[in-house]
């Protein structure tokens, strides 16, 4: 039982997502925004309910299994990927260094904001 319940939990809040970007028609995927609906909800109780954890640990479990259709594309489309190689290789590269710059910076100011408040205490 604890098991539908976390499901449901999470389904619940993917529908949430899904109609907020809808009634709101903002550009971001209603999972998206569904996750963000989890994490206000997980905050405001304080804690992860065990059978959310329960939920979230099972579907984790068999988290491969979702790369297996992202592999298929993969090679039904090699001749596309082969072709825009160059392109790819360069966004990665770069979208790469933006989330390390960003996660670094965002890390110094976190680090910073602890250290200054532990001062004054």
């Amino acid at each position: 039982m604890p098991l539908i319940v976390g499901m449901s939990v999470l389904l619940g809040c993917q529908f949430i997502g899904e109609l907020l970007v809808r009634a709101l028609a903002v550009p971001v995927p209603g999972p998206v925004l569904g996750m963000v609906v989890l994490l206000i909800g997980l905050m405001v109780n304080g804690r992860v309910p065990s059978a959310l954890r329960m939920a979230g640990e099972g579907l984790l479990r068999y988290l491969t299994l979702l790369f297996v259709p992202a592999g298929v594309g993969l090679m039904t489309h090699f001749g596309l990927i082969r072709e825009e190689l160059g392109i790819l290789a360069v966004t990665l590269v770069a979208s790469t260094a933006l989330t390390l710059a960003v996660t670094a910076k965002v890390l110094d100011w976190l680090a910073r904001r602890h250290l200054r408040g532990k001062g004054e205490s």
